[in-house]
C-alpha cells in the first residue's frame, strides 16, 4: 500500500471519529458563563439558554451527573457550574442550604420546573380536540334555573341525561374544527372548557350546580363526566421529534394569524404519527419559489404576472425554489389523537399557520 493510500485511509478514519465525537457533542453558546446561581423564576430551559445553543437539550447538560440526577433537586440559590467530563460540558451544583436558627437544615420547596408552566396550565386544563362524533354523543346544557342565557358559578343548569347524583362534570363550549390543509383529512373538534360543576339531582333532566367558571356556560354547550386523566402530568423531559413526515402548524390557539415566543399552536399530527409529549420540533417557513420571467430576470411570487404563474406551472428549468427559513422551536405538551399543542420556545421570526415542523437542526446536521 503507497504512502498516499494510507494517507487517505487516515483521514477517512479520523474524520470519522471526529464526526462520532460531534454527533454527541453539545455545543456551547459563545460568551457562555463558567457559573450561574439559580435564580426564583428560572426554568431548567432558562438556564440551559445561558450555556447552550440549543437550549432544549439540557438533559444532556447535566442529566449523566449524578449530583443533577433529578432535575427537581435544582433549587433557588444553587450555584451551578460548567465542567468538563470525558469531553463533555456538564453543570454541576454546589447546594445553597438554609440553616434555621438552631443551625438545623430548613427544607427547601419550589424546586424550579422545566418550563414555566403557568403558560401552559390553563391549556392542560381547559383545551382538548375531539371526534365531532363523540361530541354528538355528550349531554348538552338545556337551560337553568336561572332566566339569564349566561351561567356563571353557584347557577344550577339542566342537562338532557340521567346522570349519577354527585357525578363531577366539566362543560366544554364547541369550538373551531380542524382539518388537514393539504389532504382535507378531518383532524377533529376543538372544545374548550367552560365550567365544573355536580350533579344534584338526576332523572331525564338532570340538574347540574357550578361550582367553577372560566366563562360563561350557554345553551348546547357539551357536558361531560370528569375522567381520572384530566389531570396530566406537568413534567416533561425534551427530545427531538423524528416523524416519517413533516408536521405543520395547524392554527394558533389565539385565533391571532401569527404566534411567537411562548404563545401555544396546534399541530397537524398526533399520537397516530407518533406525537408524544416533549418532541421538540424545529420551525420552518417554506421557502419562496423564483421564476425567471422572458428576460431572465427573477420574479417572486409577490410579484408574479399571469405569465410568470404560468411558468412556475410548466417550466421546470426557470423555477428555482430558495431554502427554507428556520423560525424557530417548539415543544408539545398536550396531544390528542390527530392533533397537539405545543409552546413555541424559541421564535427568530413570527410563526404561522402552515409553517413546517422537522427534526432540530442540531441533529440532523450531527446525524444523531
Amino acid at each position: 500500500m503507497d504512502n498516499t493510500m494510507k494517507r487517505i485511509i487516515l483521514l477517512a478514519f479520523v474524520t470519522l471519529n471526529i464526526f462520532g465525537l460531534n454527533a454527541d457533542t453539545l455545543t456551547l453558546k459563545a460568551g457562555h458563563p463558567d457559573t450561574y446561581i439559580v435564580k426564583k423564576g428560572d426554568t431548567l430551559w432558562d438556564i440551559s439558554g445561558y450555556f447552550l445553543k440549543d437550549p432544549w437539550r439540557w438533559p444532556k447538560l447535566w442529566g449523566v451527573n449524578p449530583q443533577i440526577a433529578n432535575p427537581h433537586l435544582i433549587y433557588p440559590g444553587d450555584r451551578l457550574t460548567l465542567v468538563f467530563i470525558d469531553g463533555q460540558p456538564r453543570l454541576v451544583k454546589k447546594q445553597h442550604i438554609k440553616k434555621g436558627v438552631e443551625g438545623r437544615i430548613v427544607p427547601k420547596d419550589g424546586a424550579i420546573p422545566a418550563i414555566d408552566l403557568a403558560l401552559i396550565q390553563p391549556y392542560l386544563v381547559q383545551n382538548r380536540v375531539v371526534a365531532q362524533e363523540w361530541l354528538d354523543e355528550q349531554p348538552m346544557v338545556l337551560s337553568g334555573e336561572s332566566p339569564s342565557k349566561h351561567h356563571i358559578l353557584g347557577d344550577v343548569v339542566y342537562v338532557n341525561a340521567d346522570m349519577p347524583v354527585g357525578q363531577k362534570v366539566a362543560i366544554y363550549q364547541p369550538g373551531r374544527e380542524f382539518s388537514d390543509t393539504e389532504t382535507g383529512e378531518d383532524l377533529g373538534r376543538e372544545v374548550i372548557l367552560t365550567a365544573s360543576g355536580r350533579v344534584t339531582a338526576n332523572g331525564d333532566v338532570s340538574k347540574v350546580e357550578l361550582l367553577s367558571n372560566l366563562r360563561e356556560t350557554k345553551i348546547g354547550y357539551a357536558v361531560v363526566p370528569v375522567e381520572d386523566d384530566a389531570l396530566m402530568s406537568a413534567y416533561f423531559l425534551p427530545t427531538a421529534a423524528e416523524l416519517d413526515v413533516p408536521a405543520h402548524v395547524l392554527a394558533t390557539a389565539s385565533q391571532n394569524r401569527e404566534a411567537g415566543k411562548l404563545e401555544v399552536v396546534y399541530l397537524d399530527k398526533g399520537l397516530a404519527a407518533g406525537v408524544q409529549p416533549g418532541h421538540v420540533f424545529a420551525i420552518y417557513r417554506d421557502g419562496e419559489e423564483v421564476v425567471l420571467d422572458n428576460s431572465g430576470t427573477p420574479v417572486r411570487p409577490v410579484d408574479r404576472s399571469t405569465y410568470d404563474k404560468l411558468v412556475a406551472h410548466i417550466s421546470d428549468d426557470k423555477v428555482f425554489k430558495v431554502p427554507d427559513v428556520y423560525h424557530g422551536n417548539l415543544m408539545v405538551f398536550k396531544v390528542f389523537d390527530k392533533t397537539s399543542l405545543g409552546l413555541i420556545m424559541q421564535s427568530d421570526r413570527a410563526v404561522r399557520v402552515k409553517d413546517k415542523l422537522i427534526t432540530p437542526d442540531s441533529l440532523i446536521e450531527l446525524g444523531e
